[in-house]
């Protein structure tokens, strides 16, 4: 029988991913909770598994687009492991030398390899309907060398795309003076255009800034990093201190710590906190789970654990669901001051930013302390600018004075 595999429903609001890697091939036999292929959304990366065993036939190719329930292969049951073919199958008689056995193998090999090569060679010309593709040398010296009509080229290439099989191409095309080139984005990226287009245009989004003295906790850290590490196996960052900050702001000022849903007004009594993390693929935002209720030692481990993951491409839907409120560090790419978009349906994100030892005034005098601009984008529908700044303020007194904060180490 023939089972169907479809794109299975990996999170609300998702509905497409692309399949950017088969594992599998069509006419492999898979064994059931083998890994198929990867699908990648806006927001994470899911290995689909084989819910049965047999043949794999795969419908749509690598890079391709897919909605949610969308049939991509079908598996055919009916068939059975390779193991068991090979044990009822006769022996076979006059079995030919291996060398002769081979050849017509290495030349059909060599032939199909020849068109889809050639195939890359009409891409990317005037009234071709494929991107260009990207010839190596050797490759290219074939090309040169073999002279096939483009028709039986073309005819090559689609069996292997029906195949579901990748052909490396260059979607990059350049204009005609060289003077730029265009390139058509990628899904992601243009869901990811999409979702902050939407925060935009569905929040009445504003910013206010403060500032704020890091010696306190850059002398903690120094102090209790060497214990710290030690005894929990991670090092003592800053996060876990602005989670922590936030936690605190969070409860002096609830409104932050609620969205708006329709003509309702959510009220969050638990404290989820999102971690912004820079990937290849895009920005990503893991969740912290009860991080009220949590050590410091155990918030660096699910940060450092987050970030692992989110750059092996491993994250689950589930590590970015339901979070309440968002931190974003830009000040580990260098940005001194950005004014952070929300990341919906939450109603504040709390943007830090780059520590810079800079002259402040001191008890009258001018001292240089390293300083960090803070940065509270918040939705004025549901919050007010004097909620918003004493948010902001409750997380400047907690990080300059630490003793503020539930330290545990």
């Amino acid at each position: 029988m023939s089972i169907e595999v479809k794109i299975p429903a990996v999170g609300e609001s998702i509905t497409s991913g692309v399949v950017s890697v088969w594992h599998k091939k069509s006419g492999d036999f898979v064994n059931e909770g083998e890994a198929l292929f990867t699908l990648e959304t806006d927001k994470v990366s899911t290995e689909i598994v084989a819910e049965k065993a047999g043949v794999l036939e795969t419908k749509v190719p690598e890079g391709r687009e897919v909605k949610i329930g969308e049939v991509v292969a079908t598996i055919d049951d009916s068939e059975a492991p390779p193991e068991e073919k090979k044990a009822e199958k006769p022996p076979e008689k006059n079995k030919e030398p291996e060398e002769k056995k081979k050849e017509p193998e290495a030349e059909k090999k060599g032939a199909e390899e020849k068109a889809v090569v050639a195939a890359g060679a009409d891409r990317g010309r005037p009234g071709s309907p494929t991107p260009p593709t990207t010839l190596s040398p050797a490759v290219r010296r074939v090309v040169e060398e073999e002279h096939l009509t483009k028709g039986d080229v073309l005819a090559a290439v689609q069996e292997r795309d029906k195949a579901g099989e990748k052909i490396e191409a260059s979607e990059v095309q350049p204009s005609a003076d060289g003077r730029f080139t265009r390139k058509r984005m990628s899904p992601l990226r243009r869901k990811i255009a999409a979702q902050l287009v939407m925060a935009q245009q569905t929040a009445a989004i504003l910013t206010t800034f403060n500032e704020c003295d890091m010696s306190a906790v850059q002398e903690l850290r120094a102090k209790s990093q060497e214990k710290f590490t030690k005894k929990n196996g991670v090092k003592l960052g800053l996060m876990s201190f602005f989670i922590k900050a936030c936690v605190e702001a969070l409860k002096a000022v609830p409104v932050v710590n609620g969205r708006i849903e329709g003509e309702d007004f959510i009220q969050n009594n638990f404290y989820d906190i999102g971690v912004a993390v820079g990937t290849e693929r895009g920005l990503v935002v893991p969740i912290v789970r009860d991080a009220d209720a949590k050590s410091f030692a155990e918030l660096e481990l699910d940060i450092a654990g987050f970030a692992v993951k989110a750059r092996e491409g491993k994250l689950k839907i589930e590590d970015l669901q339901g979070g309440t409120f968002t931190i974003s560090n830009g000040g580990v790419y260098g940005s001194l001051l950005s004014t952070p978009i929300l990341n919906p349906p939450q109603s504040g994100i709390l943007g830090m930013h780059k520590i810079m030892p800079r002259p402040v005034a001191v008890d009258a005098k001018a001292e240089v302390r390293p300083m960090m601009y803070l940065a509270l984008s918040y939705d004025h529908r549901a919050i007010d600018g004097k909620e918003a700044v004493t948010f902001l303020v409750k997380v400047k007194e907690c990080i300059e004075d630490p003793k503020k904060l539930p330290l545990d180490f």
